[in-house]
């Protein structure tokens, strides 16, 4: 059987397309016969994830975007599969995210969990918000923005208050306080450079009072020996009362009052000699009279001493009138 020319040419068109078309969509990461290790992960948004881009699994690539499509009746959400390069064991509680990088391709990475089951082929990864650096950055400044404004608007509230509190008079009486504010700020430097002369290291007050201190530390360091000497005199003389018969001598001094107490209440009742005296006024005039006679005797014995001795031969007898009273200096000194 002879085939016309027609035949090959024909034939040979439709091989060279068709593996135009599987080049193609090999070169683009896409196959035409769905087959080996595939899962699937639903997102709202891919952020320019397109075909053929990787799958990392802690940084190494497990395999590649096999295919991006929308369900028919839900268009918000996304169908992204993944081919799998091998039948990896990753747990079923594992999530994929889309890392967008605005300096590459973006690429899904897979965050392993801890389930003790596994994904099988044809089942859908649990997944997470697609993040990038620029979305981070915009939501973190989005609160921020809003709560800027917030203090913006609050701050303005604050300076409506104040301008309608601080009126003519309170601006003026303000103004008074800054001034005694700074009188007090002005007394308060005043008294800080007195301080810091009395604190100064020659000439300051309490640099004399620390010198003065130490002198006197140093008079005591030097009289120590003599302190030790008056401290064992004062242990000495404490020993000598310690030894001695306090006890003895408290009970004589006792004894003794007791005598003494005796002794006046016998004054005081009346009896001896010594109690009459005392309690008898005629007794004691009598005493008194006899005391003035023995003076008037003996003065007059002073006076007239020939009246009572006469040792001269020729000597007359004196015949004088006797004393009857004591002389003055005789009345001095009863």
């Amino acid at each position: 059987m002879r085939v016309s020319n027609e035949t090959k040419v024909g034939a040979l068109t439709v091989i060279a397309i068709t593996l135009i078309v599987l080049g193609f969509n090999f070169l683009r990461g896409k196959t035409i016969f769905k087959s080996g290790n595939i899962i699937h992960a639903i997102y709202t948004d891919t952020k320019g994830l397109i075909v053929s881009n990787p799958v990392f699994v802690n940084g190494y690539q497990v395999g590649t975007v096999l295919e991006i499509e929308n369900q028919k009746d839900n268009l918000a959400s996304i169908i992204v599969s993944v081919k799998l390069n091998e039948a990896y064991k990753i747990p079923n509680n594992s999530v994929a995210t889309i890392q967008d990088n605005p300096l590459g391709i973006s690429s899904i990475s897979i965050v392993l969990g801890n389930a003790t089951t596994f994904i099988k082929s044809g089942d859908t990864i649990k997944t997470a918000p697609a993040n990038s650096l620029l979305g981070d950055f915009v939501n973190t400044l989005s609160p921020l923005g809003e709560k800027t404004q917030n203090a913006i608007t609050s701050l303005d509230k604050v300076l409506n208050n104040i301008n309608t509190v601080l009126d003519e008079k309170n601006k003026q009486n303000l103004a008074q306080v800054l001034e005694n504010l700074a009188a007090t700020t002005m007394s308060l430097n005043t008294s800080l450079i007195a301080i810091e002369t009395m604190l100064q290291k020659q000439n300051g007050s309490i640099a004399q009072t620390f010198d003065n201190v130490n002198s006197f530390t140093k008079n005591l360091n030097d009289n120590n020996q003599k302190l030790n000497n008056i401290i064992t005199n004062l242990d000495t003389a404490a020993k000598a009362v310690k030894d001695a018969d306090l006890n003895k001598t408290i009970k004589t001094i006792q004894v003794a009052v007791a005598s003494l107490n005796i002794s006046l209440q016998k004054l005081n009742s009346g009896n001896g000699t010594a109690a009459k005296l005392m309690n008898d006024s005629a007794f004691y005039n009598e005493l008194q009279g006899t005391l003035k006679s023995i003076n008037t005797l003996v003065d007059d014995v002073k006076v007239h001493p020939k009246r009572y001795i006469n040792v001269s031969v020729f000597g007359k007898k004196d015949k004088t009138t006797p004393l009857t009273k004591p002389l003055a200096d005789s009345l001095n000194h009863e």
